[in-house]
Order: structure tokens, then C-alpha cells, then sequence
């Protein structure tokens, strides 16, 4: 019932910006959220995470570029990304931990293409 729907991936040039939104439906108790990536051949990794009260955390290749934000009464994450470098290439996915049910939800993904 719970579902999280990524969007605003695209193809964009280095040194160019995308903001990524991650809409969650199905329930109003979103606890801390967050976005991973995954590049072709690597593991997935975490970019960002942010609470209900904005506390936020980011990977060290994010910090700087990267802005994670949200709107509680949306149950909607955002991420920010400036100066996107083509490392920064990935599929992105939103994840969110529910209250309650104390479960973890992931998104489908959005991918991101840098060009160089």
C-alpha cells in the first residue's frame, strides 16, 4: 500500500543541475527518508538522509553540491544536485522508514545521466 514514486532524473552536461522529488502515498508516518545511488557495476550507496525536524547527513561526495530537503505534509523528499560531475551517473532511489511499522521503503528509482 505504501509507495514511494521517484522523479526528475534526466540526461544533463557536467557542471549542470537536477532536482530529484520522491513522493510517498498510503501513509502519513514517514520517519527519516533518504536517497541512494547505484552506478552500473557498483553497489548501492547513500547520498543523503534527512529527519522529520531537517537534520540532514550526506556522503562525502555529496557535501557541498547536494541539498536533501523536505515537506512533511507532502511526505515528499527532495534532492538538490548542483555541479553534477559524471561520476555522479546512477539510477537514485528514495528509501523512507515508516513509525509505526518500523519498515523500510524503496522507490523504483530515477536515473541520472552526467555527461562529460
Amino acid at each position: 500500500q505504501v509507495q514511494l514514486v521517484e522523479s526528475g532524473g534526466g540526461l544533463v552536461q557536467a557542471g549542470g543541475s537536477l532536482r530529484l522529488s520522491c513522493a510517498a502515498s498510503g501513509t502519513s508516518s514517514i520517519n527519516v527518508m533518504g536517497w541512494y545511488r547505484q552506478a552500473p557495476g557498483k553497489e548501492r550507496e547513500l547520498v543523503a538522509t534527512i529527519t522529520p525536524d531537517n537534520r540532514t547527513k550526506y556522503a562525502d561526495s555529496a557535501k557541498g553540491r547536494f541539498t536533501i530537503s523536505r515537506d512533511n505534509a507532502k511526505i515528499t523528499a527532495y534532492l538538490q544536485m548542483n555541479s553534477l560531475k559524471p561520476e555522479d551517473t546512477a539510477v537514485y532511489y528514495c528509501t523512507a522508514n515508516h513509525f509505526v511499522a518500523g519498515i523500510n521503503y524503496w522507490g523504483k528509482g530515477t536515473l541520472v545521466t552526467v555527461s562529460s
